[in-house]
């Protein structure tokens, strides 16, 4: 199901100010415009109580920019939120007035709403996630508990990127005994300890480039990428190290980021001092993502994000309408029991598969590859991202070599299963052509061992010496040496 049309969210945070309009499909949406204006709003709160006029300036003309934009779009809707600068700052009051009046209908967020915004966009990115979502801003750091596709307790707390400089400048260890303080009687969290801590916020995902870079990590995509949490202090270290020319030398690492790059990597090691997690996974979802989850339907909710953001992508490019969910139903039969994270995957591949007509033959597999590893696809790990490459690189006819990156990113037994996909999809090609009604009149199982083809007799002269020798390869990928073809009335 995709959007509406067009949705719109003006995010005026207290470090940066941006302008995001998504697409797409409604469960997983894609960014269509993103702009950002880095007006430093929270310094002058910090340092007086008060937004800075010079901040203000800049912020209220890159408003007012976005206004024009916003104008000349046919959006379905528009959302304009501020959060802990414009709410904790006495002129407030007066800055969200001249907003409006540039005819941004701008609504500030307590720090619950903005903890329940922040908690949403990672169970809409990940919903499996269960575990402790932190989120900082420029102006303050918010904790949520999220687990079963819910938001639990939550927190929030003046530890933004802006203010852990100040807190640092007071002593080496100030900052671990500011964080031990301000968690300190709540008693939620000890349930938090052993699960993963989730990072929202844009100085946690350039700190994240940086551990990429340090670990040459071979996936240049940064949602949901985890690392143990024993490597935040070295990161610090490294942090603290690096030089700004070496931080800007690296991909994807804003040089208005740097500037916050060690302070908040010494807040990540404090916090995984105090919370002890199983390791820390980075959501490229945040609070905008979240608004647009929150807003949905819990039928909506529901959905998997990956497979609804394939079936958006590659509904108009499928070869004929409805081969690729005739064709997982047919895989079922080869794979039954297949662990339901497995078995997503496989759906998605299906859906990507339906489309290698569109690329130039020469180059399929690898041009199918490409996309299952890059895609902007939101539910999917590295590891499911190498087994929809795996999958599609053998179903578009690359062959069983694997790609040299694929085993850095799954296991062994992962990348054999989706190689077993991508050979079952070819035989399944030649056996249908691509029509989801052929397919359906047939059937692929194992029967002690032994994969079965089963055929109408009347579809007798699709059996050619190709066709036995896709059904002899994809036996063999799953344990079968002696495949057969059975013919019913």
């Amino acid at each position: 199901m995709k959007l509406a049309g067009p949705q719109a969210i003006v995010d005026i945070g207290s470090n940066s100010i941006r302008l995001v309009v998504f697409g797409g499909a409604a469960r997983a949406p894609v960014v269509l415009y993103n702009e950002k204006v880095m007006a430093g709003l929270g310094r002058g709160v910090i340092e007086t109580g008060a937004l800075d006029p010079e901040g203000m300036a800049v912020a209220l003309a890159g408003l007012d920019r976005f206004a024009g934009l916003i104008a000349g779009m046919d959006l379905a809707s528009l959302r304009v939120v501020a959060t802990a600068a414009v709410r904790e700052a006495s002129n407030g009051p007066d800055f969200v007035k001249q907003v409006q009046a540039l005819g941004l209908p701008v609504e500030v967020l307590d720090g619950e709403a903005e903890a329940n915004a922040a908690g949403y966009g990672v169970i809409s990115a990940m919903p499996w996630a269960d575990g402790l979502v932190a989120d900082m801003g420029g102006g303050s750091l918010e904790l949520v508990r999220v687990g079963g596709g819910a938001i639990g307790e939550r927190a929030s707390f003046r530890l933004g990127a802006l203010r852990v400089a100040a807190i640092r400048a007071r002593g080496k260890a100030r900052l671990q005994r500011e964080v031990d303080a301000s968690l300190k009687g709540l008693d939620w969290l000890a349930g938090c300890r052993g699960r993963p801590l989730y990072l929202v916020g844009g100085t946690w995902r350039s700190l994240s480039r940086v551990h990429m870079e340090l670990y040459g990590y071979p996936l240049p995509v940064i949602g949901n990428y985890t690392f143990a949490p024993g490597e935040a202090k070295p990161l610090l270290e490294a942090v603290i190290a690096m030089d700004k020319i070496s931080l800007k030398s690296i991909s994807q690492v804003k040089s208005a980021r740097i500037p916050y790059l060690e302070d908040g990597a010494a807040l990540l090691d404090a916090l995984v001092s105090a919370i002890g997690p199983s390791e820390v996974s980075v959501s490229a979802f945040g609070l905008r993502e979240g608004l647009l989850y929150a807003s949905l339907t819990t039928e909506q909710q529901a959905r998997d994000p990956l497979v609804e953001g394939m079936r958006y992508l590659t509904e108009a490019q499928q070869q004929f309408p409805g081969y690729a969910e005739a064709l997982h139903g047919w895989l079922d039969g080869l794979f039954p029991g297949e662990p339901p994270e497995w078995r997503r995957v496989r759906l998605a591949a299906c859906l990507l598969r339906g489309t290698g007509w569109s690329s130039n033959p020469d180059f399929r597999a690898l041009s199918g590859e490409e996309l299952a590893l890059h895609g902007a696809w939101s539910g999917a790990s590295a590891a499911d991202r190498a087994m929809l490459a795996m999958a599609v690189f053998v179903g578009m006819g690359g062959g069983s070599a694997e790609p040299d990156i694929l085993a850095r990113l799954a296991g062994p037994d992962q990348l054999a299963r989706a190689r077993a996909w991508g050979y079952a999809m070819r035989l399944a090609q030649r056996v249908s052509g691509g029509v989801p009604d052929t397919l359906r009149r047939s059937a692929v199982r194992l029967a002690d061992g032994q994969l079965v083809l089963s055929l109408p007799r009347a579809l007798d002269a699709l059996v050619d010496a190709t066709l036995e020798r896709r059904l002899a390869r994809c036996a063999e990928s799953v344990g079968s040496t002696a495949p057969r073809v059975d013919f019913i009335a």
